[in-house]
């Protein structure tokens, strides 16, 4: 008998691949469906991160809205650090357009 793949061989090699595509597409939907239920759960949280911007290495700044107030907050691998808290009538969109502040708030152009 000459060496080589056998009809039986050829379908056990297809019904293998087969088997495992149809492993990573019930896989694909169970993650899909873990993740929107993830999301609904989420839905009623109080924080929030807005934004985040990269200012080092390790440094960030970040933008978090804590129920209605929005506050800015620097982050270092070995603390966090409020640097401000935005008018809560403001919106960023607003902000961009709107002259700064004169009483000390932070503003975001």
């Amino acid at each position: 008998m000459a060496p080589g793949f056998g009809s039986a061989d050829l379908f056990r090699m297809i019904g293998s691949f087969a088997l495992v595509l149809a492993l990573m597409a019930a896989l694909l939907w169970a993650l899909r469906r873990l993740q929107s239920r993830m999301n609904s759960q989420n839905s009623g949280r109080r924080l929030q991160i807005i934004e985040t911007v990269s200012v080092g290495p390790r440094q960030k700044i970040a933008l978090v809205r804590v129920g209605t107030h929005e506050v800015l907050v620097g982050i270092t691998p070995t603390q966090m650090t409020s640097l401000g808290q935005l008018p809560e009538d403001s919106h960023i969109s607003q902000a961009a357009h709107a002259t700064p502040p004169a009483n000390g708030d932070i503003y975001v152009a």
